[in-house]
């Protein structure tokens, strides 16, 4: 059992009387994403170290007790012992952590106690050693907590825990140079603010299947920081996207289908990211709405290709390449998922050469091909899982 121990206690910098891990970062608090980064990474108790209770983190902590799990504001180490499972696996974030999935992942699959430690450079970070510093993260056996709850009430928590486990002989892992540029311990709005955006939009996963992770993700990921930046409403790209749609549904009834799948791909992109704002946002209807949108789009911009080239012959391909489409997506199960399987973004991009050279008929027999093989794989696939 993993369970996260975070710190949520000091005030920020630039802003006194507010708590640093309450400040806004990329449309969340800091603590909010490291709650993210933990639950990500397999914590199904999430535990906050706090000074004093503010509105704003009562606000935090109902926002993440919806995501799953259990979470607790605790106030010293017997609170926080009386709260953690005796063997749980504790993974703790020190106040003001700013980091990356990869790091916190990579540390939970740590067989033992663990300490991430950086230069001792910045005066920001803890030292534990003459030539090293406490990077803000360690993963600890929960009898590391239970030693600090037997200290006297007045110790520093989070000191007191990094002592106890340096002197437990928990391993030192140096944070790697290529992931220093993510991680960070940050206390002031400003800063906050200016890694918030890009370094949640690097939250967003990155689909398994070809068409969303190399052509359409990047484009997401792309747009996604300045519209968090600007506060962008999540319903400002769905709507776009529900105009460009029906402007690519009567481009191709008006015989210019190449033109309308563009404007189609566009109207899948902007629904694309109105689902990754809601998502961020944790606009659970939203981001289901914007991804049916999505799906729907590419439907209609099916069915208007076959009516369009031929009513009967075009109408039935682009009929069975919407059934199987639909079944494919009932189908297609997370942890069954591979890089080959069609997408409804793939359809389209399979129809666009055979449009270009003006056999739609064939282009949609393709796409229906492609659709009911990946159907028949995950039907299979779905068989032998055990």
């Amino acid at each position: 059992m993993l369970a996260g121990l975070i710190f949520a206690t000091d005030d920020a910098d630039d802003r006194p009387g507010t708590l640093a891990a309450t400040l806004p970062f990329g449309g969340l608090t800091l603590v909010e994403f490291q709650a993210r980064l933990l639950a990500a990474a397999g914590a199904t108790q999430i535990i906050l170290v706090v000074a004093r209770m503010t509105p704003e983190l009562l606000g935090v902590i109902g926002r993440i007790g919806k995501r799953g799990g259990s979470v607790d504001a605790v106030r010293s180490a017997q609170d926080a012992v009386a709260k953690l499972h005796p063997l749980a696996r504790v993974m703790i974030v020190a106040d003001g952590v700013v980091t990356s999935g990869d790091i916190v992942q990579s540390l939970a699959a740590a067989p033992h106690d663990t300490i991430v430690v950086c230069d001792p450079d910045d005066q920001r970070y803890e030292r534990v050693g003459s030539k090293a510093a406490w990077a803000g993260l360690a993963l600890l056996e929960c009898k590391r907590v239970a030693e600090v709850a037997a200290m006297p009430r007045d110790y520093d928590f989070q000191s007191t825990l990094l002592r106890v486990a340096a002197q437990a002989g928990a391993e030192q892992v140096r944070l790697d140079p290529r992931d220093a540029p993510k991680h960070a311990i940050e206390r002031s709005a400003d800063a906050l603010t200016r890694r918030g955006t890009s370094t949640v939009a690097a939250l967003v996963a990155k689909p398994v299947r070809w068409a969303e992770r190399f052509l359409l993700a990047p484009v997401v990921r792309f747009a996604l920081p300045p519209l968090m930046a600007r506060l962008v409403s999540t319903l400002a790209p769905l709507a776009v996207a529900g105009l460009l749609a029906a402007v690519a549904l009567a481009t191709i009834l008006a015989k210019h289908p190449v033109i309308g799948i563009g404007v189609a791909g566009l109207a899948i992109v902007s629904a694309s990211v109105a689902a990754a704002l809601a998502w961020v946002r944790e606009e659970t209807r939203l981001a289901e709405v914007a991804g049916h949108a999505r799906s729907g789009f590419v439907a209609l911009a099916v069915l208007a290709i076959g009516v369009r080239a031929d009513p009967v012959a075009g109408g039935a391909l682009a009929g069975a390449l919407v059934v199987a489409g639909a079944l494919l997506e009932r189908a297609a199960l997370p942890a069954l998922l591979r890089r080959w399987w069609a997408s409804p973004v793939s359809y389209l991009v399979i129809l666009l050469p055979f449009v270009l050279v003006g056999w739609p008929l064939i282009g949609l027999a393709a796409a229906a091909l492609y659709a009911a093989g990946t159907l028949g794989a995950a039907i299979e696939a779905f068989r032998q899982k055990p």
